[in-house]
């Protein structure tokens, strides 16, 4: 008869059932806000990507705009800046990268980099140097028209942000 008084569900188990049950919810509620504030916050959120419109970049203008508080240097390449930036032998370049990596097929015209000289972290002044491309006159870098470096202490290319062509006059970057 003792047997089978433990076989059977009593009130007991189900106050301990029930008991657990608002435990853990309970549990999830006090941790939950503890998660959540680990977000980010609608600000940064904001400034995870941002849209630009190209149809007023005329070809061989640059444009400088902000992303993530960082400058991005958006150029629409002349034919002749790609021609230039295709023909160097990659055995001359620091860190060698060719044009096709740094640009999107189909818009190889378009050239987009974060602004920021990967030796010391300045900002880099455009049409400029031995290569028509960015120097950087605190250190003397100089970059190509393919944003590549080709002399000076900078170890680096100026980096190429994750971007893509949402139609043929607008990109999102990030």
């Amino acid at each position: 008869m003792a047997s089978e008084a433990h076989t059977e569900t009593t009130r007991r188990d189900f106050i301990y059932i029930g008991a657990g049950a608002v435990g853990a919810v309970g549990v999830a509620g006090a941790v939950w806000p503890l998660i959540d504030q680990m977000n980010p916050d609608a600000s940064v959120l904001a400034l995870a990507s941002i849209e630009v419109d190209l149809s007023s970049i005329e070809t061989g203008q640059s444009v400088t705009v902000k992303w993530r508080g960082s400058p991005v240097f958006i150029r629409n390449r002349t034919e002749k800046e790609i021609e230039e930036a295709l023909a160097v032998p990659m055995d001359e370049l620091k860190d060698p990268e060719t044009d096709e990596q740094r640009t999107k097929p189909g818009h190889e015209n378009w050239l987009v980099m974060i602004g920021i000289c990967t030796h010391l972290g300045c900002v880099p002044v455009g049409n400029a140097g031995d290569y028509d491309g960015w120097f950087c006159p605190c250190h003397g870098s100089q970059y190509d028209t393919a944003g590549r470096i080709r002399k000076g202490p900078a170890p680096k290319n100026l980096v190429v942000p994750p971007y893509d062509f949402l139609n043929d006059t607008l990109i999102k970057i990030g």
